[in-house]
């Protein structure tokens, strides 16, 4: 699998646990160029979750049939199912509180939404990650 040039994620590989924070955004949205200063603060806060920003038109084969019509769109997950996924403005509080709180509720029952996603690694010269998305 070619592994798209997503930006380097803001967390190493060495830190990271089963939960990701990606943020799908777009180089022209200047939401989120304020969001990425708040994003890169975050994942020093929760280092235990993998922090990865993806300008998705640059790189559109990455959200394959995702359709995302607000930026910044974050997709939260546990690395067996999505959790959240929708759009959400700079306030690095509220994105604190919502991996915490997601986190803690990781064992509630399983609905029809979230979907679940899969996660594809390869290993990158920028110690990054190649991030697939499917939705089923």
């Amino acid at each position: 699998m070619d592994c798209p040039a997503a930006t380097a994620p803001s967390t190493p590989a060495s830190a990271v646990g089963p939960w990701w924070v990606v943020c799908l955004c777009a180089r022209w949205c200047g939401t989120c160029r304020d969001y990425r200063a708040v994003f890169e603060q975050l994942a020093g806060v929760h280092p235990a979750v993998r922090f990865v920003w993806i300008d998705i038109e640059d790189e559109a084969e990455v959200a394959g049939d995702l359709d995302v019509e607000t930026f910044p769109t974050l997709l939260i997950a546990d690395g067996q199912a999505a959790r959240f996924l929708g759009p959400l403005l700079p306030q690095a509080p509220v994105l604190s509180r919502l991996i915490e709180s997601l986190q803690a509720d990781g064992t509630r029952r399983q609905t029809s939404w979230p979907r679940p996603f899969s996660t594809a690694y390869a290993p990158r010269a920028t110690d990054g990650i190649c991030l697939a998305l499917s939705i089923r």
